[in-house]
């Protein structure tokens, strides 16, 4: 088997009638047919091929076949966004009274999809500590269908040993669902572990450089077939350009992620211990809770630093409004390093207790280190600082 990278770049390419090396777009919502009798069969699902923008297109076509093979799963679906995916995963296999068993450190969104949109359908949810996850058979109940992880956290980058989770979900018969847009494909691969699903906001570090939204949804052929008939019938499609954008960035995501991760770890240690920083957290450092379960299941350890600054949120709107270089943004996985306020922006709708929970203090400082030289992004978090 080839490796990451050339799998990357040379799966699902699909060149132009004009013999072009570069994959075309396919701009279209609809595609034609031969003949009746070709029509009735793809409606039928008796034979493969295109129907419908909606329901697939070749551009989703081609990133699929390049995500599948990164995860190592048996097939995908694509959506418009990653809360599509979320939301997707969730919702295209859960019934009225079923429930969930997630892990306290969500995405702000994920959370409120948990606590303020699916108890109106019957689905509710329980969640666990992270750091007393070894304890959680404690919480499931007769109805729990799903274990919902994500794992590095946002923002927290807490994270959960796979190999347990994997094991935990075969013995209660769960549907394992890891959110694993921190670590991307490349960093790690939930269902070697033994994930059913693999959700991302390919938003991020999958396209890298900000320009469109798209998410992933990857797993087993049987609950993909499940997830694939949702979407075909409420429409969370991804626009065939967006998919062609993924597609290509998927060809530059190990180099891409191989300099965010050096960076990240070189930022990371040069600031632990600051004067005006309680903590510097990165998982690869030494100092991480969870070191050893970050050196077991990933690559490197990511893109993203937090940084808890002493004098909290006064001290953390002085120190970006005092940035020069990095932006100020809510999105992250970007090539321009971007700093965030989760307090007060992106975690915003958690209750203090909440985000307290989560170890989202009010001077924490997220930090998605990007691919400019290390030195200048250090030296603009210095002078800020």
């Amino acid at each position: 088997m080839a490796h990451f990278e050339t799998q990357a770049i040379r799966a699902g390419a699909q060149p132009s009638n004009a013999a072009g090396h570069s994959s075309p777009i396919h701009l279209t919502s609809s595609f034609t047919f031969d003949s009746a009798e070709q029509a009735r069969a793809l409606f039928a699902e008796e034979q493969e091929g295109q129907i419908y923008s909606r329901y697939a297109n070749p551009n989703t076509s081609s990133l699929l076949e390049k995500v599948c093979l990164a995860e190592g799963t048996e097939d995908g679906m694509v959506t418009a966004s990653g809360m599509a995916a979320m939301f997707g995963s969730i919702a295209a296999l859960l019934s009225q009274g079923d429930h969930i068993l997630a892990s306290r450190s969500l995405f702000g969104s994920t959370h409120q999809l948990l606590t303020r949109v699916f108890p109106r359908w019957g689905i509710t949810s329980t969640y666990g500590d992270i750091a007393d996850y070894k304890n959680w058979a404690a919480l499931l109940k007769p109805t729990t269908k799903m274990l919902f992880l994500e794992t590095p956290s946002n923002p927290g980058l807490e994270l959960i040993d796979l190999e347990w989770a994997g094991n935990f979900a075969r013995e209660h018969g769960l549907i394992l669902v890891v959110d694993n847009c921190f670590a991307t494909p490349y960093l790690q691969q939930p269902a070697k572990w033994g994930a059913h699903l693999v959700t991302h906001s390919a938003t991020k570090f999958i396209d890298g450089q900000g320009r469109v939204l798209g998410g992933l949804i990857l797993g087993s052929k049987e609950l993909i077939e499940q997830v694939r008939f949702f979407a075909r019938h409420t429409g969370p499609s991804i626009s065939p350009f967006n998919a062609w954008i993924l597609d290509k960035s998927m060809e530059t995501l190990a180099v891409r992620m191989d300099r965010h991760c050096e960076n990240a770890l070189k930022i990371a240690r040069h600031f632990e211990g600051h004067a005006k920083i309680n903590r510097v957290n990165y998982p690869f450092l030494e100092s991480h809770p969870q070191y050893a379960v970050a050196v077991k299941q990933m690559r490197h350890g990511g893109g993203i630093v937090t940084l808890d600054l002493k004098e909290g949120a006064a001290a953390a709107a002085a120190f970006i409004d005092r940035l020069k270089m990095i932006s100020f943004t809510a999105n992250l996985g970007d090539a321009r390093s971007i700093v965030t306020h989760p307090a007060s922006t992106t975690h915003s709708k958690l209750s203090p207790e909440e985000r307290e929970r989560v170890q989202i203090t009010p001077g924490l400082i997220r930090l998605s280190v990007g691919l400019e030289h290390v030195d200048d992004i250090i030296a603009d978090i210095e002078q800020a600082l």
